[in-house]
């Protein structure tokens, strides 16, 4: 029987990086093989929200809207600790200050300055996110909220995406081995590409009163499933 090069390309997901992933010169050259390459994915609930918010102050001179800013930084950290959350586990992600000019006055005068900085809190129970954001609105420290959800456990995501990905390519080569009346045999090959779905957060405006809004925005809703996807291409031998 003459020597058979088989090469199977399938996605059933068309994105850019997938496309672009072409089999390597020296896999092309191989013969008898087969080539194939599927996706996968993985869903799962989160287990980790992200509370993000902004401090902002502003003042007549720089040391003024700094005294400001700590001040309001040292209300948050006692919101942390009344909720439950030691404050060093929240995240700084930027800090800057900033002068104010009025731009209407020919000579852009200084009018004051602005600190801002942002800050991230993890949070593994959900039921204290509509506390934590209603008493950072009612202290009015927070210029800015917005909650997502994400996985600590990405990477055991990753595998079974990847997992997923190989046995759907491994099906397709078997029925293209099968349809040349040949057997699959061993991987000789194979790379692989995870994907992860980044929802933006949704920002929230300040809450209303307690009083008047008892039940928080985030209460009785499910949060959304985290989906990771991975692509495997893979090469086998033809027997």
């Amino acid at each position: 029987m003459k020597p058979v090069l088989l090469a199977l390309a399938i996605s059933t997901m068309m994105t850019a990086a997938v496309l672009a992933q072409a089999p390597p010169p020296t896999v092309c050259a191989q013969q008898n093989t087969v080539y194939a390459g599927a996706d996968g994915k993985y869903e799962a609930a989160p287990d980790t929200a992200l509370v993000a918010f902004t401090i902002s102050a502003q003042a007549d001179t720089a040391k003024g809207a700094y005294d400001q800013a700590g001040a309001q930084a040292e209300q948050v950290r006692q919101i942390m600790r009344n909720n439950g959350f030691d404050p060093k586990s929240a995240e700084i992600g930027y800090y800057s200050i900033q002068p104010q000019y009025d731009y209407k006055n020919p000579k852009r005068k200084l009018i004051g300055y602005q600190v801002t900085t942002s800050v991230t809190l993890k949070v593994k129970d959900f039921s204290k996110i509509g506390p934590i954001t209603q008493q950072l609105a009612d202290a009015n420290v927070s210029t800015s909220q917005s909650v997502s959800y994400t996985l600590d456990s990405m990477e055991d995501a990753k595998t079974k995406a990847v997992a997923d990905a190989y046995k759907h390519a491994r099906m397709s080569a078997n029925a293209v081995a099968q349809a040349g009346s040949r057997t699959l045999g061993d991987m000789m090959y194979a790379s692989v590409d995870t994907f992860e779905n980044v929802r933006p957060p949704m920002p929230m405006g300040m809450m209303m009163k307690a009083n008047m809004a008892p039940a928080a925005p985030t209460e009785e809703f499910t949060p959304q499933t985290v989906n990771v996807t991975a692509h495997v291409n893979a090469m086998f031998a033809l027997k």
